[in-house]
């Protein structure tokens, strides 16, 4: 399935659209200066398990990245996707490790 994943600043948030346009998940932001804290993770159930999530975390990931953003995980989703992914290690602003 091929996933596209969008910045849509008005509504706080990235898009994972199918590529008939379908929305299939969202990762929400607050942005304060070069800090943004993400959120929450939804997909909608008929995509679950498809690489839609991993796809939105890459996505918002890789753009804070580009924008030299400081990353902070408040979404479980994305803060247990980053405990696999550690070349983001540098750009988190979070307290502790989860432990497993």
């Amino acid at each position: 399935m091929e996933i596209t994943v969008v910045d849509v600043p008005e509504r706080e948030r990235f898009e994972a659209r199918t590529q008939d346009g379908t929305l299939a998940g969202v990762l929400t932001y607050q942005l304060t200066g070069p800090i943004i804290a993400y959120t929450h993770t939804g997909v909608e159930p008929e995509f679950e398990h498809h690489g839609v999530g991993s796809a939105l975390a890459r996505a918002v990931m890789d753009d804070a990245r580009s924008k030299g953003r400081t990353v902070v995980p408040i979404c479980p989703f994305l803060s247990g996707w980053l405990d696999e992914h550690h070349d983001y290690d540098a750009m988190l602003a979070r307290s502790h490790r989860r432990v497993k």
